[in-house]
This record gives structure tokens, C-alpha cells and sequence, in this order.
């Protein structure tokens, strides 16, 4: 009877595994193709992954090396999330210009900002090269042998597809190892901004309804993507012209009803799908708790200080977006996995894995891997633990971490090149230019002495830096940290670097923020990662196996790999959810909700007033939905993650319903197990988009160079 249940429980994981989950290789789509059609589709995978002709891809780009973006017009025009734009909207902005607040558009293209250090990534093509890489790899060599082979394969294999493309080259491991597939990228780097709302609408709820449903925020921001005359990638100049892509994605003005299919394109960052129960328990109940922790005392602080003074909350609404995002969403993660029984249904799957390796003889190398898997992360989690506090807590004290930008010309000697000298000092005056643009030293000195008080309290001698061993009142400690140290003022820094001579190393030699990040670094080098890297590298040698072992468990399944920040196609319907009893969402919010939840004194629900102008003489022009009301975003059962910020949510015709922005805070640890009836990916709504573009901005330049099918 117990097999028999075990055998059921195989394959329900089985059929759920094609309810949305899976984050599929775009060239493999074939294989999805059937599945999709049935559930709505109405093009093929040929539409959106080729390389015989334009295609879908052509349209998508990695943007900014950590979200995703599409290809809008024929002249470049690229949307991605207002967040994704965050920090060039931000770089641009001040006090006389908030275009934080205030928004910006350009009402043409002499007004575009150039955004220095911003590209994007096209794909051009992949390839399979598993058995390339795997080359003279055998199940008897050691994990350093094997590594050491595959990497001096995969060099090969770049080095000589290097020289027949222009095209950049890399090859990524998929399947945790098992598999390796060829990308072949066309990288631009002169993209301009070119329009976003205020923050007021485009992060509407803030942190508050940061990874909450229902959701109001019209998470959008639109760039343009230059290139030099001829069409190919070049660094900003005067004379580029706006890209000519070979696909740009039309729009449509449909909506997004209960039932559609759906499907997201973009570049997911990382999933953990095919951990041990052991695995997920950590991350859940152990590690992301203590983030969550030491994180929500530093935004409290960030808090305080930006309510109080506008610059201020200018300097730091980046920093605060970046802590906040991972603090919530971490939180979510504990709360669905534990809600939820993740671990329990992870323990569940490995009852039947561990009978499956027990019935045969060839099964020998999955026999021991649970029992492994369990002592090798109890040995890895106090390093983790050291770790955690080590980057949420030490290294989010702004001065210890600017001065680590000091750290190699404190190393310099009378025998250094000046010209190596001279290199250096004019790298570090624009990093101190960036770095006091947005600094302002009363919060850095609470976060400094919540953090060590945090950090002493709760970290064993032997598990922290030894400065902290040196500290016997942290509330003097910092006030001398800062009167001492050089790094607390700029103008001390910029005149320190003016006059910077090799005799005057022993300053910096001796300066505490200096000496305080180089034992924080120094524990990481000498204690932390010594002991953690082996048995993360034994970890992910048993992982690997483990994967392998999956696979081999169920021939039938069609596995999706974990992401790794390359092209996926992610699908499956419009819906709302049912998150616990007596909760049961809609698909879709409208600008009503807005209206809903204004106030005043909140800073993140204050309504524009011309959108509230818009919403009370019912202003939306074509991009009302059907029932007349206007919609703002809506959720799918679409499987996402971080990096598909900004991706196209597409419809059944490969046409543009929205952009995802975020997932549901129940169903944030899809990351590590995927529940399809409670993992919810959301999206504004298109339309919302375009009205506020046209309606709100006025910048119908914009609207008339999209593809807009009624």
C-alpha cells in the first residue's frame, strides 16, 4: 500500500509540473508546443524562439544585467519596470530636478538622458553543447578533476566559436551540471531614458504593498536603445541613432480576462527548485529570518530620516528599495514554506526517492545522498549564519563599505608606478563623488550602532570579525569611528586624494572604518569562506547527482532547469487565488483601488492629482476595459522570479497584455517549491501603461510609435 501512495504521490508532482510551473529553454520550446496550443496558444514556438527568422527573442533584452525589458518600437523604444529603471531615474535626479516625484518625459528625442554603466542583452542564438563540454568527463573522477576538465573544455569550445561571430559567448550549466548550453549575445551599451511616471505611480504602496495582492502600482519606466549608424552596438556618442530591431512587440488593448492563457518572456535569475528538504528548511527558518531582522532595523532607521527631510529621502529611495524588496519577499518565503508544508512535501518526494534508489543495484550513487544532504548542511549552517551577518548587518554600514574602495591604495609603496598611483586616485575621487551624493552621515552612524549591538549580541566570539572583539561600548566606538576616520567627510577624502603621496599610506593604514572592513573581508577570506567553500562544493557535486537522480526517477516528466539569468518562457492562465479560507481574490485591481487607498499624509499613497482629475471625469480614452472601468494590474499563474521584473506578459497571440513586476507575498517561495494553486505572478496592466503615457504625461510621441491593435 505504501508504495502504491508513493507511486501516486510521483505522479501528482508529475501532472503539477504542467500546471504552469517551469521555466522552459526557449530553443527546447517545441517540446512545450502541444501543451501550450491546447491551453490557448494560438502561435507556435517557432513564433518565438528562431534563428532562421525574426522571432519573439529578437524583441527582449537582459536589461541592466539584472531585470528584463522588450523592444516596443521600430526605433528602439524598450518598457521595463519603474523599479528596473530605479537607479538611472534616481542618477538623474535632485532637488531641482525630482524626477523621482515629479517623473520625466521626453517629448523628443534630444531630450533623452544618457545613462552611463546601463546596456542591454539581445539574444542571438543558443546551442547545445553538452557532449562538448562533457568531453573525457567519467562518474570515477574527482569533483576538482571534473571541474578542472569542463573548464578547460568550455575555454576551447569559446575560444573557437569566438572566431566565426561578432557575437559575445558564453556557456551556462543547466540542470545543476548535467546539461550546458552555447548563448550567442549582441550587448548594447548607449541606452537612454527616456520616460517615467512619478514615484507616486510608479511604486504606488511602496513597501508597504511591495509582494502584496491586490496591487495598484504602475510599475513602468521606458528607455531607448541607441546604436551606431550602421546598427551595432557602440558607447553613447551624438551621432548614434535609435536601434532598428529585427522583432518589436506589438500592443494590445484586449486585457487580460479570468481563463486567458498567458505566458511571460524574460530572463528569470535564480530558482532553487530541486533542493533537499534540508535545503529549504535553512533558507526558510534559519537564514532568511535573520535577514529579515537585521534588514527591518536599518529600514526603520531609512524611515525616520527620509520622512523628515526630502533630499534625504531622495539620497536614499534606492537603498531603501534594495533592502526592502529582499526584506519582505524573505519574509513571504518563511510564511508560504512553513503555511504551506514545504518542507513537509519535500520530505514526502524523498521517501519515494530514497525507495526508487533501494530498488536496484545501479542506483548505488543515490542511495546515501538524503543522509549526506543532512549532514553537510548542518556543518555548513553556523558559516552561513557568520555569513548573513556579516552582509546584512557589517557591510550595510555605508562607511565601512566605501572605505573598502581604499583598501588597494592603502597597499601602495615607493616602488608603485605613478602612473598605476595616478589610475587609482582617479577612480576613487568619482567613487567619492557617487558615494557622498547620497550619503548622509546621521543614518550610517544609527545603523552603525544598531548593527554592532546586533552583531555582538547575537554572534559568538569565534563567529565574528576580531575588531568586534576589540569593542567595549559600542555607542563610543562609533563616535570616534566617525570623528576619526577620514571617510566620514568628503572634503577630507577629496583633499587627502589631491595630495596623495606613498608616505601618507600609513593614514589610511590606520584609519578604523579602513581597519574595520578589512576584518570584516578578512574574516570572510580567512574564516568563513575556507570552511564554507568545500562543502558547498560537495553540496553542489551531491546536488548535481541528486538532479540527476530525479530525472533518471521519472523518464516521463519534462523537467524544467532551475534559472540561471538566461531566455525562458514561462506560461499558463489568468486567475485570481484563494491564499487561505475565506480569502479569495479577483484577477484584476482598477485605478478605483487607487482612490481607495489614498492619503495624504503617507508619502507612498498620495495620488497625483491629475490622475485623480483623470479619475473623476472617467478619462481613459481607448484604454478603458470593457466593463469601463480602468484597469491597473492583474495576477496569472505564470511561473516568475527575480530577473523577470520588466518581462512582457504576452498573450495567446504573442501580443503585449503587460509587464510582471512582482509575485504574491503567499506564493514568494516558488523560488524553492512551486505551489500552483497559491504562486501568483502580477503585472501591470498595458493599458495602464499606455494611459498614463498619453492621458497622464501627454507624450503621445511615445504612443505613435507603437503598434497598438484595438
Amino acid at each position: 500500500m505504501k508504495r502504491l501512495l508513493l507511486s501516486l504521490a510521483i505522479l501528482l508532482t508529475s501532472v503539477m509540473a504542467f500546471a504552469g510551473e517551469g521555466m522552459w529553454i526557449p530553443m527546447l520550446l517545441q517540446y512545450n508546443e502541444k501543451e501550450m496550443q491546447e491551453m490557448g496558444m494560438r502561435i507556435t514556438a517557432d513564433d518565438i524562439y528562431s534563428i532562421n527568422h525574426s522571432s519573439l527573442k529578437d524583441a527582449i533584452v537582459l536589461f541592466g544585467g539584472g531585470c528584463t525589458g522588450e523592444i516596443v518600437s521600430d526605433y528602439g523604444l524598450l518598457l521595463t519596470n519603474h523599479h528596473c529603471g530605479f537607479d538611472y531615474i534616481q542618477k538623474h535626479s535632485s532637488v531641482e530636478h525630482d524626477y523621482l516625484t515629479d517623473g520625466f518625459w521626453a517629448m523628443d528625442r534630444s531630450q533623452e538622458l544618457p545613462c552611463p554603466g546601463l546596456s542591454v542583452i539581445f539574444l542571438r542564438e543558443m546551442r547545445d553543447v553538452t557532449e562538448k563540454v562533457l568531453f573525457n568527463i567519467t562518474d570515477d573522477m574527482t569533483e576538482e578533476d571534473r571541474q578542472k576538465t569542463i573548464s578547460e573544455n568550455i575555454k576551447r569550445i569559446t575560444a573557437e566559436v569566438e572566431k566565426q561571430t561578432e557575437y559575445k559567448v558564453s556557456i551556462k550549466p543547466y540542470f545543476l551540471g548535467n546539461e550546458y548550453y552555447l548563448l550567442l549575445n549582441e550587448v548594447y551599451t548607449d541606452v537612454r531614458l527616456v520616460g517615467c511616471p512619478p514615484s507616486n505611480i510608479g511604486k504606488f504602496g511602496g513597501d508597504t504593498d511591495n509582494w502584496v495582492w491586490p496591487r495598484h502600482t504602475g510599475d513602468f519606466s521606458v528607455f531607448r536603445v541607441y546604436a551606431d549608424p550602421d546598427g551595432h552596438p557602440a558607447d553613447y556618442s551624438a551621432s548614434n541613432i535609435p536601434y532598428r530591431p529585427a522583432k518589436h512587440l506589438e500592443i494590445s488593448l484586449k486585457g487580460a480576462d479570468e481563463g486567458d492563457f498567458a505566458f511571460v518572456f524574460g530572463y528569470p535569475a535564480r530558482t532553487s527548485e530541486y533542493l533537499p528538504a534540508v535545503a529549504v528548511d535553512q533558507e526558510a527558518n534559519v537564514i532568511d529570518p535573520i535577514a529579515v531582522r537585521l534588514r527591518g532595523e536599518i529600514l526603520d532607521i531609512y524611515n525616520t530620516y527620509q520622512e523628515q527631510d526630502k533630499k534625504v529621502r531622495i539620497q536614499y529611495a534606492s537603498k531603501h528599495a534594495g533592502l526592502g524588496n529582499g526584506w519582505k519577499k524573505w519574509m513571504g518565503v518563511t510564511e508560504g514554506i512553513n503555511h504551506f508544508r514545504g518542507v513537509q512535501k519535500k520530505r514526502f518526494y524523498e521517501e519515494s526517492f530514497q525507495e526508487w534508489a533501494l530498488g536496484a543495484r545501479n542506483r548505488y550513487m543515490y542511495i546515501d545522498l538524503l543522509k549526506n544532504f543532512e549532514q553537510k548542511y548542518k556543518e555548513l549552517e553556523p558559516y552561513r549564519v557568520a555569513y548573513t551577518y556579516l552582509s546584512n548587518a557589517g557591510l550595510n554600514i555605508e562607511i565601512f563599505d566605501f572605505a573598502g574602495n581604499f583598501n588597494k591604495l592603502s597597499q601602495v609603496t615607493k616602488e608603485t608606478p605613478q602612473e598605476e598611483i595616478d589610475k587609482m586616485i582617479t577612480g576613487l575621487k568619482k567613487a567619492t563623488e557617487n558615494f557622498f551624493k547620497d550619503y548622509y552621515q546621521p543614518i550610517d552612524r544609527e545603523v552603525a550602532r544598531t548593527m554592532l549591538k546586533e552583531y555582538l549580541e547575537h554572534q559568538p566570539t569565534d563567529f565574528r570579525p576580531g575588531f568586534l572583539n576589540e569593542i567595549k561600548d559600542v555607542d563610543a566606538y562609533v563616535e570616534q569611528l566617525f570623528e576619526k576616520s577620514l571617510f566620514a567627510d568628503k572634503d577630507r577624502v577629496m583633499e587627502f586624494l589631491e595630495s596623495f603621496k606613498p608616505s601618507k599610506v600609513k593614514k589610511l593604514q590606520k584609519d578604523p572604518a579602513l581597519l574595520a572592513y578589512q576584518s570584516l573581508i578578512g574574516f570572510y577570506r580567512d574564516e568563513v569562506n575556507p570552511k564554507m567553500g568545500p562543502i558547498n562544493k560537495e553540496i553542489d557535486r551531491m546536488q548535481r547527482i541528486y538532479m540527476k537522480g530525479q530525472m533518471a526517477m521519472e523518464p516521463e516528466k519534462r523537467f524544467s532547469p532551475d534559472a540561471n539569468f538566461t531566455l525562458r518562457v514561462t506560461y499558463g492562465k489568468v486567475e485570481g487565488f484563494k491564499p487561505q479560507d475565506g480569502k479569495n481574490f479577483r484577477h484584476f485591481t482598477t485605478l478605483e483601488g487607487i482612490m481607495e487607498k489614498e492619503n495624504p499624509d503617507i508619502y507612498d499613497y498620495v495620488v497625483e492629482p491629475k490622475l485623480k482629475a483623470l479619475y473623476n471625469s472617467k478619462d481613459y480614452g481607448r484604454y478603458a476595459d470593457k466593463d469601463g472601468t480602468m484597469h491597473v494590474a492583474f495576477t496569472a499563474s505564470v511561473h516568475t522570479t527575480g530577473g523577470n521584473s520588466g518581462s512582457p506578459i504576452l498573450t495567446a497571440d504573442g501580443q503585449l497584455l503587460g509587464l510582471n513586476f512582482d509575485r504574491c507575498w503567499e506564493g514568494t517561495m516558488s523560488d524553492l517549491v512551486y505551489d500552483p494553486d497559491i504562486c501568483r505572478n502580477i503585472s501591470v496592466d498595458i493599458r495602464y501603461v499606455l494611459f498614463i503615457i498619453d492621458k497622464f504625461a501627454g507624450a503621445k510621441n511615445l504612443i505613435a510609435e507603437m503598434d497598438i491593435v484595438e
